[in-house]
């Protein structure tokens, strides 16, 4: 489920619950203003891919700022403010544009390496390239 980032996925079991990862929050979904992020791609995959099961299918997102653990597919596309509620992807992309978010400290070291996983190497090249870009 690409859109927050270009990496992101969702996994679905049994078709009764589906982990989304940092796409769907409880009554939310994450940023796409990071490296390989879209709006427009994740409004597409969330619509396609998760709105698509069961209105009973548990969503199980990666963390939520209020501590709601769990939602599910009906609640979400009646409630999430963001996504559901028969948003269109204009009035989506809108919403994400306007979330005058300020960045994570950090932030272009985190994604890239975020994206590597456990390959120290690589992540220290791509910290120096980010580095020498900034000059």
């Amino acid at each position: 489920t690409p859109g927050h980032t270009s990496g992101c996925v969702s996994y679905v079991y049994q078709n009764k619950m589906v982990f989304t990862g940092d796409a769907v929050f409880v009554r939310g979904c994450g940023r796409t203003d990071f490296q390989g992020g879209s709006a427009e791609n994740l409004y597409d995959n969330v619509h396609k891919k998760i709105f698509t099961l069961a209105d009973e299918c548990k969503i199980y997102p990666a963390h939520d700022y209020k501590g709601r653990l769990f939602s599910t597919v009906g609640e979400e596309k009646q409630f999430n403010p963001r996504l559901g509620g028969g948003k269109t992807k204009e009035q989506f992309v809108e919403i994400m544009k306007n979330l005058n978010l300020s960045n994570p400290s950090k932030m272009h070291y985190a994604v890239p390496a975020n994206r590597l996983c456990g390959y120290p190497d690589d992540v220290e090249k791509i910290m120096a390239d980010i580095d020498k870009d900034k000059k």
